[in-house]
Order: structure tokens, then sequence, then C-alpha cells
């Protein structure tokens, strides 16, 4: 049931995906509903999933709470490692592909994830099934539209930003089908989308947003990006019911 289940995210982001590119003349307002979006599962989503899930607290501080941050700071200097190894053989400022890729890698690692946790909550019973399987879903259109949006925006050929969408597609359909075989501890589960919320957070705050507001610092861009928080406010709303 769960496999069957994620055919439904995998059309979901392959749909997220193809609205990112049709309105690519619009690129100001596409990044900043897609950093709307990442905020809004951030905040609003990952992080009190896994301040739920992930347990115990380490010198006072959740375990959650440790890796987000841990998260944020891993993909700061995933990025400016790669942005000064760039420099170095004489890119200067450019955007540097591999930080797009290494983005949309994540996203389909997090995906892969949204699988195993709609196969756990599938062998939990019906009822909570139904739920997860509704959160992931209606998410997955954002997944699909900031993982083709982030590959773009790097610098990424269309094909590689095509590869990387149908990656994330299939990843929940191949994660729902591994909890055939083995069941994810909770706490391991909640542990990682703590650490996955962190570096989502950093790329939404200091790559997507900011690009969206260099050329066009206009009302209908934060617009964009309120109404892309609004959009995960209502997903998590509908699912939580």
């Amino acid at each position: 049931m769960a496999v069957f289940v994620a055919l439904g995210a995998f059309l979901m982001t392959l749909a997220g995906g193809w609205v990112a590119q049709r309105v690519s003349d619009r690129r100001h307002l596409v990044l900043g509903f897609a950093g709307g979006l990442m905020l809004g599962v951030v905040g609003l989503d990952l992080l009190p999933e896994a301040l739920d899930a992930a347990g115990d607290e380490v010198f006072g501080v959740p375990a959650a709470l440790l890796l987000f941050v841990g998260g944020f700071l891993t993909a700061h200097l995933v990025e400016r490692s790669l942005a000064v190894r760039q420099a170095a053989h004489g890119a200067g400022e450019e955007r540097v592909p591999q930080v797009g890729l290494t983005a949309a890698a994540a996203m389909v690692g997090h995906s892969l994830m949204d699988g195993v946790a709609l196969g756990a909550a599938f062998q939990i019973g019906g009822g909570m099934g139904a739920a997860v399987a509704l959160a992931v879903i209606t998410h997955d259109f954002a997944d699909g539209f900031n993982t083709y949006t982030i590959t773009s925006l790097y610098g990424n050929a269309r094909r590689k930003a095509l590869l990387m969408l149908f990656a994330d597609a299939l990843a929940p359909v191949v994660g729902a089908a591994t909890t055939l075989f083995f069941t994810l501890p909770e706490q391991l589960l909640g542990c990682y989308i703590g650490f996955f919320g962190g570096a989502l957070l950093y790329l939404a705050a200091a790559e997507i947003l900011p690009e969206a507001h260099h050329d066009h610092p206009a009302r209908s861009t934060l617009l964009c990006t309120v109404a892309g928080v609004g959009f995960i406010w209502l997903v998590v709303g509908v699912a939580g019911k």
C-alpha cells in the first residue's frame, strides 16, 4: 500500500518541477516562492517533527536542535569550501554548479526518507499512514519545485536539473519499498530530519532569498515568499486534521 501511495508523491514532485520550468521568465518570483516554501517546510514541518521524534537532550539542548545547527553549519562549510576552490581556479564570484547539485542531492535524500516515513507509518496503522501520505504527497510538490530551482540557480544545465528532479520524484517510491524489508528507528529518523532542516534553512536564507531580491527587490517577490510559507502552513494544517 505504501509503495502505491508513494507513486502519488512521484507525480506530485514532477508536477512541482514542471511548474518551476514553465515560469522561468519570472525567475525572481520563482525564487521568492521557492524560498518561502523552504522556510515553511523547515519551520512548520521538519523542525517540529524532528523535535518530537529525536528524543533526548544533549547537555541541556534537544538533539534535534543540535543537529539542526549542525546541518546549517555543514551547508555553509560545503558552500564556502567549493566557492574557495572555484575562486582558486579563476572563477571569481560565479555560481558554483556543484553547490546546486549537492543541495539537490540533499533534497533527494530527504525525499527518500519521506518514503521511509510513509512506509513506517503504514506499518503502524492505516490511519497513521493516511495522515503521513497526505503530508508527503502535498509537500512533494514543493520538493520538486525546489529541486529544479536550486539545481538551475547554480548554473547547471537543464538536463542535470531534470535528472535531479526525476531522482527526487523516484526517491519516495524507493524509500517506501525499503520498509518492506526493515523498520527505521523513530529517533534516527528525527535526527536526520533535524540535520536536513538546518541545511535547507541555510540554502533558503543565504542563497535563494537574497538571489530572488538581488535584481528584482519588488513587493511581488516578497508576497511570493509569504505565499510559499502560507502554502506549507495550509498543507501542515490539512495533514494534521
